[in-house]
């Protein structure tokens, strides 16, 4: 069983490989009745595919997504929607020399260790390029919110490169899409330019952290204990190839404060409860609270690099590694789109599950 479908009602199974001939989704569980095409998906798999600007792998896919099940003159049927993006730009060839060696920071070892066979060529079913399937689905999942909530928005961007964080005091959601690198501040992206230039010239690459914002989530979504909203967007983003660490709200900073400071004191609103602060990212006990949702995580640098790495071969013995091919320097880049997608499935979930519950809205009333 190796477990390749994630969600409770909106259930996403992925399927391929870097180096197969295509890959893809099922959706299961979309509600019937929802406007959608191949165009309306195509817009987010444009965000994330590879070969757009040199600060990214240099595969040319065009991500071009097919439909091949689940809608009818435009409409989702309610019935699972098969979803297969072709693989048309595979350079197997580059993998060969690394068929008996394990590549240091790569799923290769844990792999073998597990199945005891494993698919070389671009990582296989380990490769980042089982997210454009993701990103598919994601754009399932924000044509049924803008349906079912279209108060909703979900923005992903990039707060750090290496050592190199944004300045919150310049932070302008409208530079999102004027750069590289999805990232709010302009200033930050020049510097990260330049920094990455100098990595990949040299061949080696960087981490990065990435932060997700949710806007108009009404209050109520999630259930203690066992289906917290912040567990399950947890688990989607650690699930995000090459994923260490997760933050909702104020993360691990947290820890540096007192009960005090980190208390979200709450008055009555004119339109409900109004928050003096936001340190819960959105989420308390597992429910939203219908302030924005924050979510962080990081991303290590990426494994595959240029640079002669030592290791062992199959057989145990000592090795060196160059990882040839095309690769991300920074694959936090493109791990934006796919944050976005992942949020968007959990989301549609949540919301879903809410509903099965309780109904379309909260059921307490304050004031």
């Amino acid at each position: 069983m190796s477990l390749n479908t994630y969600g409770h009602l909106f259930r996403v199974t992925t399927w391929g490989e870097s180096h197969g001939p295509a890959l893809g989704a099922t959706v299961d569980g979309c509600p019937p009745g929802v406007s959608l095409s191949e165009a309306d998906i195509q817009t987010w798999l444009d965000r994330r595919k590879p070969g757009q600007n040199k600060y990214t792998t240099q595969r040319r896919e065009a991500d071009a997504v097919e439909i091949l099940s689940g809608v009818y003159e435009g409409q989702t049927t309610g019935t699972p929607i098969q979803l297969m993006i072709r693989n048309t730009d595979q350079r197997s060839k580059d993998y060969s020399e690394i068929a008996e060696k394990f590549r240091p920071g790569h799923a290769d070892i844990t792999y073998w260790q597990k199945y005891g066979i494993r698919d070389p060529r671009g990582g296989g079913r380990s490769s980042a390029r089982e997210t454009a399937a993701r990103v598919a689905a994601g754009g399932v999942a924000r044509a049924a919110l803008a349906s079912l909530a279209p108060q909703m928005r979900i923005t992903a961007y990039m707060v750090q490169m290496g050592p190199h964080a944004i300045d919150r005091a310049r932070l302008d959601m409208d530079q999102i899409d004027q750069n590289p690198f999805w990232t709010p501040d302009a200033q930050a992206a020049e510097t990260w330019a330049a920094y990455l230039d100098t990595l990949r010239k040299s061949g080696d690459s960087t981490g990065a952290a990435i932060e997700i914002r949710i806007e108009g989530a009404a209050p109520g979504l999630g259930a203690p204990v066992y289906a917290k909203l912040d567990t399950d967007l947890a688990a989607a983003m650690m699930s995000i190839n090459a994923v260490k660490g997760v933050e909702i709200g104020e993360g691990m900073a947290a820890a540096a404060l007192t009960g005090s400071q980190n208390a979200d004191e709450i008055a009555m609103g004119t339109h409900g409860p109004d928050y003096s602060s936001n340190h819960a990212g959105g989420i308390l006990g597992g429910i939203s609270t219908g302030q924005d949702i924050l979510v962080r995580f990081a991303v290590k640098p990426t494994s595959s690099i240029l640079t002669t790495r030592q290791t062992i071969t199959k057989a145990g013995e000592p090795a060196e590694i160059v990882t040839k091919g095309r690769h991300d320097p920074c694959v936090g880049i493109r791990a934006v789109p796919v944050a976005e997608a992942m949020a968007a499935a959990v989301m549609l979930d949540h919301l879903l599950l809410h509903r099965a519950q309780v109904g379309p809205g909260p059921r307490g009333r304050i004031g």
